[in-house]
Parts: C-alpha cells; structure tokens; sequence
C-alpha cells in the first residue's frame, strides 16, 4: 500500500472511531462542537499501524526539508505515548539507520526512584521532535517541549496527528517551532 492510500484509511478510522460532533469541554476548558479522541484510533490494531506508516513518513519529510537526523521522539503522556511508539516501530521496519528511538513526557516528574519527568530513550544530544495526538489551544504540545528543553533537549518540530484548527498550531509556531500535521479539522469534518 502506499502512504496516500494509508492516510485515507487512516482518515476514515478517525472519522469511524474518534470524531465525535456536539457540545464538548475540551481539556483546555473551551467549549467546542468537535471531539476528537485519537487514543480510540491510536490504541487500535490497524490504527496502530496506519499512525505508524503515515507520521512516519512525514516525520521524515520534515527531516530532510529541515536538513537534520532525528535522534528520538515523545510527548507528554497519554495522548503522544502510542503514536510516540507507532512511529519509533515503522522507524525500525523500515529499517532506518539509526531508528528513531521513542520516549514519554511525565506530567509530573516521579516521585520516587530518579524523580524522573522523562521515561525511554529520550537523545538529548540530537534534534528531538515533540509529538501530540490533538492540538486545539498548544498548551499540551507546549507544556512537552518546555519539559524537553529543561532536559537539554532541542525540539526541532511539532508532529501531531489531528489539528483541530483553533489557534494550536499558530500558539506553537510563533515560539519558533514548526508543526506538522497529519489531520486538520477539515479532513475529518
């Protein structure tokens, strides 16, 4: 299969699964008609794949445009954790040299052990790319990469899945980092 008929199945799924229309809170606290619950796509069999596949590919799109080496990818938990792994996963089979490694962002840093905030094979030492599922406002998107940077990582760009487009991607971009997305509102609505 290639990777436009991997989207348009992956887009179908999104809309079969995750994209619900109403009256909704969002996490940021604003009032909206769209719900978009990735993690019922993301956490499926084939949605595992297809996320894998097709942000893949674009994670490496945007690595050669920018002209860098990605050395690993997360974000803050729950949402990024099983695109973070999807994408680390098609790294490896499509036998990337090195595959890109996979981490997680802690809300919070743990409070035992280390008291670490960021669990995995998080590469500080090369560019980074922070992962979210859904960005409505970017304070999720943002909150990962203040975290990554605390850590001495350097975040070359955002890779979401869903943009909602409701200013996410302007927050995130007017601090200098670029967002690529896979899904705007539009494709699933």
């Amino acid at each position: 299969m290639s990777i436009q008929q991997d989207r348009e199945e992956l887009r179908l799924l999104l809309k079969a699964k995750s994209v619900k229309t109403g009256k909704f809170t969002l996490a940021s606290g604003q009032e909206s008609d769209l719900y978009v619950d990735c993690r019922v796509t993301t956490l499926d069999s084939r949605g595992a794949v297809l996320v894998g596949r097709v942000l893949h590919a674009l994670l490496r799109e945007k690595e050669e445009q920018l002209g860098i080496s990605i050395g690993s990818l997360g974000g803050l938990t729950m949402g990024a954790d099983p695109i973070t792994l999807a994408v680390s996963m098609s790294s490896s089979i499509e036998r990337d040299t090195p595959p890109v490694q996979a981490f997680v962002v802690r809300k919070e840093p743990k409070g035992h052990g280390r008291g670490k905030r960021i669990e995995g094979n998080f590469i500080p030492t090369q560019p980074i790319v922070v992962v979210d599922d859904v960005i409505t406002t970017g304070g999720s998107t943002l909150k990962a990469i203040e975290a990554i940077e605390e850590e001495g990582g350097k975040v070359a760009f955002a890779l979401i899945l869903v943009d909602r487009s409701e200013g996410g991607r302007e927050a995130i971009e007017s601090k200098g980092y670029p967002v690529v997305a896979a899904f705007t509102r539009a494709d699933l609505v």
